[in-house]
């Protein structure tokens, strides 16, 4: 185990957490749990990334495109603007996105009845089938992992990742399509 986290008092009063002080006070455990926390989904993460990088590229689209292509698929489509949100983008960027595929033939643009300001961004057929295979064979890849686990356990796993997405999701501001961290 990596060594404890220690901090003078002048120090954890300039933490950018609001409450973090009056947590930590009823908890003195909680900072170090917190950096341990840190330091464990950090490392999950670089080594998802570099698994979705490794994986995806056996595909014709990179790992923006398949998460944009994953976007547009579970929400049956939407704007510009809606995928910028959903994937933390700025809307230039997601629209760089949307051309890629649209070359690609992964998305057609359609009229936005709603709005006739804007199109929508429609998944086709050949993106629904791309989506499901993908999901379907980087799931696979959780069976071994999951296999020595309870059912409650995994069900357990499911829920804390599932709990500390929309923790993180909550903390980024998504409108007008900048991101920034919400404090």
């Amino acid at each position: 185990m990596k060594d404890q986290v220690t901090m003078d008092a002048e120090t954890l009063a300039e933490l950018p957490v609001a409450g973090a002080l009056s947590a930590v006070a009823a908890d003195p455990q909680l900072l170090n749990d917190a950096a341990r926390l840190r330091e464990n989904l950090s490392e999950l993460i670089r080594v998802i990334q570099f698994r979705d990088r490794d994986r995806v590229c056996c595909y014709d689209v990179s790992v923006s495109q398949c998460y944009a292509l994953e976007a547009l698929v579970d929400e049956d489509g939407g704007t510009v603007n809606d995928l910028a949100a959903r994937l933390y983008l700025d809307k230039s960027t997601a629209s760089r996105l949307a051309n890629g595929l649209e070359k690609k033939g992964y998305i057609r643009r359609v009229p936005n009845a709603e709005d006739g300001r804007s199109v929508l961004l429609q998944p086709t057929a050949k993106a629904r089938k791309l989506v499901e295979r993908i999901k379907w064979e980087l799931a696979g890849e959780y069976v071994d992992m999951l296999a020595d686990f309870d059912p409650e356990v995994r069900d357990s796993i499911n829920a804390v990742a599932g709990r500390l997405a929309r923790a993180f999701a909550a903390k980024v501001e998504v409108s007008a399509g900048t991101c920034c961290v919400v404090r």
